[in-house]
């Protein structure tokens, strides 16, 4: 028996073509979603109802971008004292002081068991229970009295309602991206003299960092959406704007197509950000634990 016989015996009929396998699912389910695809084309295009020329009349109008720049103003200062306050009750809830863990699990049973709305109108309505806020001694003599109202605007009341909710669910995160670090990170750092606050910012949370990014950046685009719900409190976000113009007019679909698409260019800027920000994160957590630590370290 030749090689070339006994290789085809073993191989089976070598000069068979390959078949590949036929998927007519495929090709009915892409039929059919290009002709819903197109019925939505057809419908945007000929409905006299949806006002098309109205929705790119409004689109750039003034009082529209105002409402734009408070949305995106909202959702980077709630974020902001979402990771501060957050990263915050996190190390509280690892701490082995009781006190502290008990602080900050009450802190985020609290803001994450009443609903997100009911704590904007609380914070907005928080002046008709106490009018005045005073600073001074504790059961003594007050130093300086605001009025609850002139303090708590309504963006004020706003960033703490979202604020305040999104650190509670940050401090979660954060915390698991923090138990993920290998302990001996953090026993290494201890052995060498570090204090627990060098410890956590130089070595714990630039490796949880890689865990702590992809669910912060999902809550960040949820925050932008949130935002809308401040029409309740009348603070002239995106959504407040456009429905103060469709009170005017009455053209509720048009001018709510316009929030939508800016609800979408910015939802999709930082869903391309988040992308990129997750592969800069996965590659440099290919490096090796020590070299990490020894850069935390200063380099050494």
């Amino acid at each position: 028996m030749t090689t070339d016989t006994a290789t085809q015996t073993e191989t089976g009929h070598a000069d068979e073509p390959i078949v590949r396998l036929r998927h007519p699912g495929r090709w009915v389910a892409a039929a059919v979603l290009l002709v819903l695809a197109a019925m939505f084309v057809n419908f945007v295009v000929t409905s006299p109802q949806l006002r098309l020329d109205l929705v790119w009349g409004y689109l750039f109008e003034k009082s529209v971008m105002r409402g734009l720049v408070m949305t995106i103003e909202l959702t980077a200062v709630a974020m902001a004292v979402g990771i501060v306050l957050g990263t915050i009750l996190a190390v509280m809830r690892l701490s082995e002081n009781p006190l502290l863990r008990g602080a900050a699990s009450g802190y985020i049973g609290l803001f994450r068991g009443t609903p997100i709305l009911v704590q904007l109108l609380f914070w907005f309505f928080l002046g008709t229970v106490l009018p005045q806020i005073s600073l001074g001694i504790p059961f003594g003599p007050e130093a300086v009295t605001f009025s609850t109202n002139t303090l708590i605007s309504p963006f004020a009341a706003a960033i703490l309602g979202l604020g305040l909710n999104e650190s509670a669910y940050m401090a979660e995160i954060v915390r698991a991206g923090i138990t993920s670090v290998d302990k001996g990170q953090t026993e290494a750092a201890e052995a060498l003299g570090m204090s627990p606050w060098i410890n956590y910012r130089r070595v714990v949370l630039p490796q949880a960092a890689r865990i702590i990014v992809p669910p912060a950046a999902n809550d960040t685009i949820s925050m932008l959406k949130l935002t809308s719900l401040c029409l309740v409190i009348g603070l002239p976000e995106l959504t407040t704007t456009v429905q103060l113009i469709y009170g005017r007019n009455f053209q509720q679909i048009p001018l709510l197509i316009v929030a939508s698409i800016w609800y979408l260019v910015l939802t999709t800027i930082l869903t391309l950000l988040q992308t990129r920000l997750e592969r800069r994160m996965a590659r440099s957590s290919a490096a090796m634990p020590a070299k990490r630590f020894r850069l935390a370290l200063g380099g050494r």
